[in-house]
């Protein structure tokens, strides 16, 4: 069995001369796309429908909005604060 790594992406395979012309581009070669290489119009577009435009928001004042406030941080671990311990329903009194 062969100890020399073969993988492309591990720049310590690579000849010393890529591997600097990668470096020198310090990060410009990643990806083109994204909000902030797109057309000020469409940006502002996007942005003025804040998180409207997502499809995983709430209707306001809907029940699927109120359960998920009452559910809070609970499900979130150790770290989530006191989750469900303080917590008194509306419909309790």
């Amino acid at each position: 069995m062969s100890t020399k790594e073969t993988n492309p992406a591990n720049f310590a395979n690579r000849p010393k001369a890529e591997v600097r012309e990668l470096a020198s581009q310090g990060g410009q070669a990643s990806t083109q796309g994204g909000f902030a290489s797109m057309d000020p119009d469409k940006q502002h577009d996007i942005a003025s429908k804040g998180g409207q435009a997502s499809s995983t928001s709430f209707e306001p004042g809907s029940e699927r909005a109120r359960e998920a406030g009452r559910k809070g941080g609970s499900k979130g671990g150790a770290t989530s604060g006191t989750g469900d311990a303080d917590y008194i329903p509306d419909d309790a009194e």
